[in-house]
C-alpha cells in the first residue's frame, strides 16, 4: 500500500511539474485533453487574451481517466476535454469529474447535448451522414432504417461495425426502436454491403467514386478535411467526387455525437475551468471552435464552416446522447450478434 501511494504521489508530482503548478492558482487552468492540443489551439488563444489566464494543456492519447484518478487529491486537472459520447460518460463513471452548475452553459447547449446532472458538456458536434455517387438522382430525405433496404443490396459500404462511431450509431437505433428491430436492421445492412465493413469512412467516398459501393456511411468532419485539402490532393477528389446526404432517423433527426468537456473532481482552478467552458460557447468561439475542427457548434445560430454548411441544415436528432451512450454495449452485443464484420 505505501508503494501505491507512493506512485500516485508520484504521478501528481510530475504533473503538477509539467503544468507549471507553482503559477498563481487563479491565474491559469490546466487541461488534460485526448484531442491533439493544436486542434484546440485557437480557443486557448483566445481565452488567456481575454481574460489573462493561462491555459495549461497536456495530450493525454489513453487512459484519461485512469491517469486522473491515480494522481487522486493532488491532480493539477482542471479540465478533461475528450471526444465521443461515449468517452465522456465513462470518464464520469469513473468519479473524476464534478457536477456543473452553471446558467450560460444550460442556456447555450441543448439539453440532449449535456449530462443532466452538469456533469459533462458538449462544445462541437459531428454528423453520422451518408456518401452518395453523383450519377444517382439526390434524394430529398434519406433514412438510417433505409439503409437495410434491399433495393441497396450490394451498395454500401460501411467501416467496422464495432468502430465507435457505427456503435454510437447502433446505439441510437436502440434508442429510437428498441433491440428486436435494430438487430434486424443490422442484418439487413450487412447483407447490403458492397464489401467487408472495414477501412475508414474517408475509404467510403473513394469506393462511391471507385464504384464500389452506391452509398456510403460517414462522419461530416471527413468532408470537411477532404474537399479542403487538408487530406492531400488524393482525398480532395475523393470529397468532391460524392454527392452528400445528411439522413435522419423515422419519425426524429440526425444523428450526431460529440466533443465535449468535464471539469475534473479536485480542479484546483475550478472557477476558471467554468469561465473557459463558457467562453467555449460564445458565438465567436463555437465559430472558431468548429472550423477548426470542421464540425458542428452546439450552439444554435453559430457560424458554420461554409464547406460544413454547404451539406445543408442540420436536423439535430433529439434522443438524449446519455440513453445513446448507455445503450452501447448493447449495440457492440448485437454487431457481434449478426457477425456484422465477418
Amino acid at each position: 500500500m505505501a508503494r501505491s501511494m507512493a506512485k500516485t504521489l508520484l504521478l501528481a508530482a510530475g504533473a503538477m511539474t509539467l503544468l507549471g503548478a507553482s503559477a498563481s492558482a487563479q491565474q491559469v487552468v490546466n487541461v488534460y485533453t485526448t484531442r491533439e492540443p493544436a486542434l484546440a489551439a485557437p480557443l486557448f488563444e483566445a481565452f488567456t487574451k481575454a481574460t489573462g489566464i493561462t491555459v495549461n494543456s497536456v495530450f493525454v492519447k489513453d487512459g484519461l481517466p485512469e491517469r486522473v484518478k491515480a494522481e487522486g487529491a493532488a491532480s493539477p486537472a482542471d479540465l478533461l476535454m475528450t471526444v465521443d459520447v461515449g468517452n465522456l460518460l465513462d470518464v464520469v463513471d469513473s468519479g473524476v469529474t464534478q457536477p456543473v452548475d452553471s446558467a450560460v452553459l444550460s442556456k447555450a447547449i441543448p439539453a440532449n447535448l449535456r449530462d443532466p446532472a452538469g456533469n459533462w458538456f458538449a462544445l462541437s458536434m459531428r454528423a453520422r451522414l451518408i456518401f452518395e455517387a453523383k450519377d444517382l438522382p439526390k434524394p430529398a430525405s434519406f433514412t438510417y432504417e433505409e439503409l437495410a433496404d434491399p433495393k441497396w443490396k450490394g451498395k454500401v459500404c460501411i467501416r467496422s461495425g464495432q468502430h465507435p462511431y457505427n456503435i454510437g450509431l447502433t446505439a441510437a437505433y436502440i434508442v429510437h426502436h428498441g433491440e428486436e428491430k435494430t438487430e434486424a436492421w443490422l442484418r439487413g445492412l450487412k447483407a447490403n454491403l458492397a464489401r467487408k465493413a472495414t477501412g475508414g469512412d474517408r475509404e467510403g467516398a473513394r469506393d462511391v467514386l471507385g464504384g464500389i459501393c452506391d452509398v456510403a456511411v460517414s462522419n461530416s468532419y471527413y468532408v470537411g478535411l477532404m474537399r479542403t485539402g487538408k487530406g492531400g490532393p488524393e482525398q480532395q477528389k475523393w470529397g468532391d467526387g460524392v454527392q452528400v446526404v445528411l439522413p435522419v432517423f423515422e419519425g426524429g433527426g440526425t444523428h450526431v455525437n460529440v466533443s465535449g468537456a468535464a471539469v475534473a473532481k479536485n480542479a484546483p482552478n475550478k472557477a476558471n475551468a467554468i469561465k473557459l467552458l463558457e467562453f467555449a460557447v460564445s458565438p465567436e468561439m463555437q465559430a472558431v471552435y468548429a472550423e477548426q475542427n470542421m464540425e458542428y457548434p452546439v450552439l444554435a445560430g453559430a457560424k458554420v464552416a461554409p464547406v460544413i454548411a454547404e451539406l445543408g441544415p442540420l436536423k439535430i436528432d433529439t434522443v438524449s446522447l446519455v440513453d445513446v451512450a448507455k445503450a452501447r454495449k448493447k449495440a457492440s452485443e448485437l454487431v457481434d450478434k449478426v457477425g456484422f464484420d465477418n
